[in-house]
């Protein structure tokens, strides 16, 4: 009998779920681990901050510009292998990292860390479509979400205490630790794959790298896709870079210490993103991802109150809406690919949602600094409307004649 995917309820579906979660963790946890740790990293090395936070990009930029290959690599020796490799390669640089001497060591590191790290996000999404159901997908990708919004939480909160006590190497050393516990639990957990055969040997048959590549870009339903990671991930990106500067000038003047705490705000992200699978599976994806774009927006509106209570319900708000957007758009992407060209759908995503934070985390810096709190809450308010616009056009289902 052929395999359909697991189901709920099966003892191979919890291992699944639980070990991507787990997985999520070990990966978003690495990528921001020296994020609360900037301060500290630009004295030790006597750097300017600008130049810590490169820190940040640098793993950020070699996960983008690593998803795309590593999908290659998926499709030739399996996926679970391949995001075994990606992890643990990522775990062991990670651990060399607080070794770095100077900021140019330290950067090539976290960039080799970023590569590494890519192959989680670049193959999970596709994982999960080829062995699960496909009427659970969507489902089983809110939990993967949801491990990837613990990660990034994790990744802030355990370093920053640590690296204010024993300095940024021992914070970062702290994050490290965790992970190597989260990429055990995933690499002991997530059940092989048997809804995808490698083409070992077989690279010569089938649709070429770039065949399935363009598949992806030539339909709507992926560019839409795409541009819903590309836009609202830049969005929420510089919500959380702009809203502590924010916070610390008037009429709030709160202090950084309170700020960082802001990071908690991702803990709706965690409960979100699984309910909106949930809720995609019931009411269907294209509603429940519409609704999660209005909930951003909400929550971005509430953030123009100059009420510091205001801001904040405005911020869980937006956080919530962002991550259950995201749980569904990702989770969508390789379910509307062709089979041969899943983990290349998935890629692209992912390209375009890091895309979008390198772009727009700096580019509404400018429209910050130049027009203030209010004229960069309406810029992201329209890149909502935006996403939403290219939802509406190509996503929104079709009634047959």
């Amino acid at each position: 009998m052929s395999f359909s995917g697991h189901l709920p309820g099966s003892r191979e579906y919890r291992r699944l779920l639980v070990g991507l979660f787990f997985g999520g963790v070990a990966t978003f946890a690495q990528l921001y681990a020296t994020q609360a740790l900037l301060p500290q990293i630009a004295v030790d090395l006597a750097i300017l901050p600008a130049t810590a936070a490169l820190s940040v990009s640098a793993s950020t930029l070699g996960l983008a510009a690593a998803v795309i290959p590593w999908s290659l690599v998926a499709d030739r020796i399996g996926r679970v292998p391949a995001m075994a490799i990606g992890i643990l390669g990522a775990t062991v640089l990670g651990a060399t990292a607080p070794f770095a001497h100077d900021v140019s060591s330290l950067l090539v590191l976290r960039l080799l860390e970023g590569v590494a790290l890519g192959a989680v996000p670049a193959v999970a999404l596709a994982y999960l479509s080829e062995e699960v159901d496909v009427r659970h997908v969507a489902a089983a990708a809110g939990s993967y979400i949801a491990g990837t919004t613990v990660g990034g939480l994790s990744g802030r909160l355990v370093s920053g205490p640590v690296g204010e006590v024993a300095g940024w190497r021992w914070g970062v050393a702290s994050v490290i630790v965790l992970c190597v516990v989260a990429s055990a639990i995933f690499l002991s957990l997530v059940p092989r794959a048997r809804g995808f055969v490698p083409r070992r040997g077989r690279a010569s048959s089938g649709p070429s790298v770039l065949e399935r590549l363009a598949v992806n870009l030539r339909s709507r339903t992926q560019l839409a896709l795409y541009a819903q990671g590309f836009l609202l991930m830049g969005a929420f990106v510089a919500v959380y870079n702009y809203l502590g500067f924010h916070l610390t000038g008037p009429p709030f003047a709160l202090a950084p210490g309170v700020v960082t705490l802001l990071f908690l705000a991702y803990l709706a992200g965690t409960i979100s993103s699984p309910r909106a699978g949930a809720l995609a599976v019931r009411w269907g994806r294209f509603p429940v991802l519409l609704a999660s774009i209005g909930v951003t927006a909400a929550g971005a509106a509430l953030m123009a109150v100059p009420l510091v209570g205001v801001v904040m319900v405005g911020l869980v708000i937006f956080t919530a809406g962002f991550f259950a957007a995201h749980a569904v758009a990702s989770g969508w992407t390789p379910v509307a690919a062709e089979p041969h060209a899943r983990a290349q759908a998935s890629s692209l995503y992912y390209l375009g949602y890091y895309g979008g934070s390198s772009l727009f985390g700096w580019l509404l810096g400018v429209v910050f600094a130049s027009g203030g709190w209010e004229w960069f809450l309406v810029v992201v308010i329209a890149m909502c409307a935006l996403s939403a616009g290219f939802a509406y056009g190509a996503l929104r289902p079709r009634r047959s004649a």
